[in-house]
């Protein structure tokens, strides 16, 4: 049956078609619609040719209804609010305009970063719920690909994600810093150089995490393969077996206020320093959603911020 409508019949032209049916004459219906005469009259004529039947004919200047009119009208009245409910439901399915939004994040952000974007959102809309789900780089956009997630907040680096699938807001630019115990000696007063640890121990984040691949870059350049004990899956934890004493670390310096009097974080030397490009993401396809918006927008003031108290 769908082969035998006509490719004139658009959603557009039923919209000005009811409102026409409703106002009684073009001119109404325009300013209602926020059209030109022209377009509104152009819209009944095509729709009409797309029909192939007479729906109006002219006594005067008005444009009158016929009872083909009439009866066309019960039935766009059906269709609209069909198709409404149709996306209705499939916005539902895909978890979009549900009063809730789901976020993936990695665990580091959690200290500061979350916090402060889930307060700027509770501000900006009230009702919304949101859900965060914890993890590594590489698992998060996983999610946000099956559409498990709505948006994440990851380390955006080496351009992966430079194509149009994706919106990226960056939010901050973090380095990464050798931790060791607190009460370890370290020479302080010159960037670490990891070739002065070689014969050391590493606890390590599991492959996936941001902070992984840029510990394997490291030694790579330092021209060993460290000696890692054990890997883990998530920052806090890597974090605690450092304090206890498990080994030494490469961390971002977010982690650094939390856990400066447990640790303590050394500069790496300019042939190992790294910065990851913390981001939030989401489908470019959903750039138009009120709820994304708001979170960039929050995301937006959130680097602003930033960027204010740096200088």
């Amino acid at each position: 049956m769908s082969d035998n409508i006509n490719h004139e019949i658009t959603f557009r032209k039923l919209s000005v078609f009811m409102m026409f049916m409703n106002k009684g004459n073009i001119a109404r219906t325009a300013e209602a619609l926020e059209l030109s005469s022209v377009s509104v009259h152009r819209a009944l004529h095509t729709l009409e040719e797309g029909i192939d039947c007479p729906l109006f004919i002219h006594k005067g200047r008005n444009l009158v209804p016929l009872p083909a009119a009439w009866t066309l009208l019960e039935y766009c009245r059906d269709v609209t609010a069909l198709m409404g409910k149709g996306i209705e439901e499939a916005r539902l399915v895909a978890g979009v305009g549900c009063g809730r939004l789901r976020i993936g994040t990695l665990y580091s952000l959690t200290l500061e970063t979350i916090p402060r974007l889930i307060m700027g959102m509770k501000l900006r809309r009230p009702t919304l719920e949101l859900d965060l789900t914890m993890g590594s780089n590489q698992m998060l956009l996983n999610m946000l690909e099956d559409d498990a997630l709505d948006a994440i907040l990851i380390a955006t680096n080496n351009g992966e994600l430079s194509d149009s699938s994706f919106d990226v807001i960056p939010l901050f630019y973090d380095d990464i810093f050798l931790a060791a115990p607190a009460g370890e000696a370290l020479d302080l007063s010159r960037p670490a150089d990891l070739r002065d640890y070689a014969d050391r121990d590493f606890v390590s984040l599991a492959e996936g995490f941001a902070t992984y691949a840029g510990f394997q870059e490291a030694f790579q350049v330092a021209g060993f393969e460290p000696r890692v004990v054990t890997r883990v899956n998530d920052i806090f934890s890597m974090v605690s077996l450092v304090q206890a004493g498990m080994g030494l670390a490469l961390i971002p310096g977010r982690m650094k206020k939390v856990y400066e009097n447990n640790i303590q974080l050394v500069s790496l030397a300019e042939a190992y320093q790294m910065r990851q490009q913390i981001s939030i993401v989401y489908s470019h396809r959903r750039e138009r959603d009120h709820d994304l918006l708001a979170l960039a927008a929050e995301g937006r003031m959130y680097a602003r911020s930033l960027t204010d108290s740096a200088v």
